[in-house]
Formats: structure tokens, sequence, C-alpha cells
């Protein structure tokens, strides 16, 4: 039996954006701004949450968790394309190829499955108001953040292990922005059968049953919205799920983008660009939305303003009768 002539790939080496070099500095500048602001959007929820009496809530909470998982994701993602950017492509070992990949797909699953978990605090909310206190408790919620991290951080870990057994061997050259599974598995010489079937079992409890649950969890909201006499309450009813239903449009608009639509045309250059969508776009906009459609947050940041006013204004007062005195007696000498 021959083996084969060939070297095993112990590192990749990233493209990134080919361009000129004052395109890559736009695009490097560009992308430091939306990672900063995605940085100081998020921190800016979950601190509030975390010190805000009135955010105390499950809904609330759940928003907090999801502004951990898009900080996890644009950092895992976000500062090795500034670097590669700025050096026309970049090398990566393998090992920081599948660490990369591995809390991409952590985070992503972890969205999904937190996506699913507050489409049925609101499903609770508006279709049994009256049993959501008993039902929606602190430690309950608590059980099912901890699950849905549990679950990511677990079953994928097989996931990605199986893909790091894969045999790379020729071209290590992945013309992509981070280490995904499609440029990946085009540079396996091995067969990828197992690969693709754990894509297809992990699909189930990954995105057919979360998807399968929100559709069935507003499909109940919608009907006792509808139910609702006065068109004031239906109103209120639907502007408490609004803005999680816009962020779960958003998120499986982008995934279903380039993960579920068909890709034989599709560019190397279309493929980058619609991978921005969900790795920067998203953890930008989640934030703004929760921020700008929701009052609680608006009155929790405008109580903040207000204290550190009345802090800044208590301080300035104590340094005028600090040293205004001492200014005097130097005055008198």
């Amino acid at each position: 039996m021959q083996e084969k002539n060939s070297t095993m790939v112990t590192e990749f080496f990233i493209l990134g954006f080919q361009a000129c070099q004052g395109l890559r500095i736009f695009l490097f500048c560009l992308f430091i701004v939306v990672y900063c602001l995605i940085i100081c959007g998020n921190l800016l929820i979950i601190t509030l949450v975390s010190t805000s009496k009135n955010l105390h809530t499950p809904m609330y909470f759940f928003i907090s968790q999801l502004s951990i998982s898009d900080i996890l994701l644009t950092t895992d993602i976000v500062p090795n394309m500034l670097h590669i950017l700025l050096n026309n492509g970049a090398t990566v070992t393998f090992i920081g190829c599948m660490t990369q990949f591995y809390f991409f797909c952590v985070s992503e699953t972890f969205e999904c499955l937190l996506l699913t978990v507050m489409s049925y605090d609101r499903y609770v909310a508006i279709c049994k108001p009256l049993h959501y206190n008993s039902i929606m408790t602190s430690g309950y919620c608590l059980i099912l953040t901890i699950i849905c991290w549990l679950f990511g951080f677990s079953i994928l870990s097989i996931y990605v292990i199986t893909t790091a057994k894969i045999n790379f061997c020729g071209s290590n050259v992945i013309d992509h922005l981070f280490c995904d599974l499609v440029p990946l598995l085009g540079l396996a010489c091995s067969d990828t059968f197992i690969i693709d079937l754990e894509v297809y079992l992990l699909s189930i409890p990954n995105v057919l049953i979360p998807t399968t649950i929100i559709v069935i969890s507003y499909t109940y909201i919608v009907q006792t919205v509808l139910r609702i006499p006065s068109s004031t309450g239906r109103q209120k009813a639907f502007s408490t799920c609004s803005s999680h239903l816009t962020v779960v449009s958003i998120f499986y608009w982008t995934m279903f983008s380039v993960y579920v639509v068909p890709t034989k045309g599709q560019t190397l250059l279309t493929s980058k660009i619609l991978s921005l969508l969900y790795t920067m776009f998203t953890p930008l906009v989640n934030p703004i939305i929760y921020s700008l459609r929701n009052k609680d947050i608006i009155k929790a940041v405008q109580k903040i303003l207000k204290k550190r006013r009345r802090w800044s204004w208590r301080l300035s007062q104590q340094c005028h009768q600090w040293f205004v005195p001492c200014n005097c007696s130097i005055i008198a000498h």
C-alpha cells in the first residue's frame, strides 16, 4: 500500500480581503470603530441590567446574556481580522484556527438557543400573564441559561474535535476572513462524510427545534394579542415582544443567507461580506434595538446620567469648599 506523498498542514494562511493598501486601511478603521461600538453597546446593556433594579426581570437577564454572547463572538473574530487586514493576510496555527472555530460555533449555538428561550419567555408573559412570576422565576431563568451555555460548550466540542481530526494536506490557504467550516472542508484531503452527517444531525437541536419553538410561541402570541379588545392593549402587547422578534428575524436572516441559501455562483467576496453580517452587523444592532426601542433601558440610562451629574455637582461643591479658604488665606498674607 503506497503512502501519499503529502505534508500535513500545521498552520493556515488566512487571506482576508485582498485589496490595495488604502482600501485595507479604510476597512481596518471602519471595523475597529464598529468593534468598539459593539463592545461599548453590549457592556452598557450588561451594566444597566446588573445595576438597575427596574431591569432585574427575566427578559432583561436574557438580554444581558445575549450581550455576553455577542462580545464573545466579536472578540473571537474581529481582532484577528484586523491583524489580517493590516498585513494583507496572516498565518494562524492549527490549534488557533480550531479554537477560533470552536468559540464561533459556541456563541452562535448559544444565541440560537437563547433566542428560543426568550421567545418562550414572551409567550408566558403574554399568553399566561397571571402565572408569569411563578413560572419564570430567577432560578428557572438561570437554569435555562446554564443549559444553553453547557449545550454549546459540550455538544459543539464533539463537532469541532471531529473537524480537527480531518487530514489537511497540500494547500493551507483559507480564502476567508476567519476559520469557518466551509473553507476548512475545502482544504480537507480525507473523507468528510462524518462531518456532513454531524452537521445535519446537530442542525436538529441547534436549528430545527429552536425554529419550531419560536414559530409556535409567536403563533400563540399573535392569537392571544388579536383577542385583546382594545387597540391600545394590542399595541402594548406587541411592543413587549417587537424588539425580540426583530433580533430573531435579523439573526435567522443572516445565518440562513450564509449557510442555507445555495452558494452556487456566489463569489468569494460575496461570502466574505455575508459573513460580516452575523459576526459584526448582528452584534452591533442587537443593543441598538433593545436600547432605542425599550423605554425601561432608556429610563435606566437617564437615571445613571442624573446620578453622575449629581455626583459631579457634589464633588465640585466639596472642592470649592476645600480650596476657597486656602486661596483666601494666601491673599490675606
